[in-house]
């Protein structure tokens, strides 16, 4: 007879043998803590340096996606802003909901347009507006509403010394600078190619705040002197872009 002992499975139910159980971690566990130490060690600076890394790029995203800083360049939008300002331009304003709204202050890629590089204007016509300047009392009107513009023009200033009288197409905008006697805008543009409408797709994002300097910190508020324009009706209308150069 076979008398040789068979190999038997353990009893589960029984504890499990001390010499088993350790009290160290397994190597993933160890892996995961020792993760941040190993790169801090390989970095001059340590977890300061890690620390500064994670900043920027926390911030070069935030410039890319999200807002970014914008200085301003020339007198053409005082009263309001002026030379060396530096303004916060919120990147997603206009990506979740309706496009620039007239009185919006944007920030625009003039390339093809304007001239290669970036500007800030206030939106006086959308898609479908008709523009006139001016009507008896000198304010622009935008599709058969004279617009009181007060507010924010530069004081001095007129609407505009330039006539004209046009129709925005769809997907383009009229700009203005606040400074009109001091800003090269849609108006000097009105016989160029586009005829001084900025395709909303240009468009970087609109001005939200002064950042920069610290005594003119704070947000630009939005203005109501266009609120009541109607809709526009461009089929209305034939008027053709005419005027000249700003002077």
């Amino acid at each position: 007879m076979d008398t040789e002992a068979q190999p038997t499975e353990r009893d589960r139910s029984l504890p499990p043998d001390p010499e088993d159980s350790s009290d160290t971690p397994g190597t993933e566990g160890r892996s995961r803590s020792a993760l941040v130490p190993r790169f801090t060690d390989r970095l001059p600076g340590g977890r300061i340096t890690l620390t500064l890394l994670l900043c920027l790029l926390f911030l070069l995203a935030v410039n890319l996606f999200v807002a970014r800083p914008f200085e301003i360049p020339s007198g053409s939008m005082e009263k309001g802003l002026r030379v060396g300002d530096r303004v916060l331009v919120n990147k997603l304003a206009y990506t979740f909901g309706d496009g620039p709204a007239r009185g919006d202050v944007i920030v625009f890629d003039g390339s093809g347009y304007f001239g290669d590089a970036d500007y800030i204007k206030r939106v006086v016509g959308v898609g479908g507006d008709h523009v006139v300047c001016c009507d008896g009392e000198g304010r622009i009107q935008v599709n058969g509403r004279s617009v009181d513009e007060s507010g924010f023009l530069y004081p001095g200033d007129s609407p505009s010394t330039v006539r004209f009288d046009v129709v925005v197409p769809e997907g383009r905008l009229f700009v203005l600078g606040d400074h009109r006697g001091s800003s090269s805008d849609s108006r000097d543009r009105l016989g160029s190619p586009g005829g001084g409408m900025v395709p909303v797709e240009k468009v970087v994002g609109r001005a939200e705040a002064v950042v920069w300097p610290f005594g003119r910190v704070g947000r630009l508020e939005p203005t109501d002197a266009y609120a009541k324009v109607p809709a526009g009706e461009a089929s209305a209308h034939a008027a053709a872009p005419t005027g000249g150069g700003h002077g």
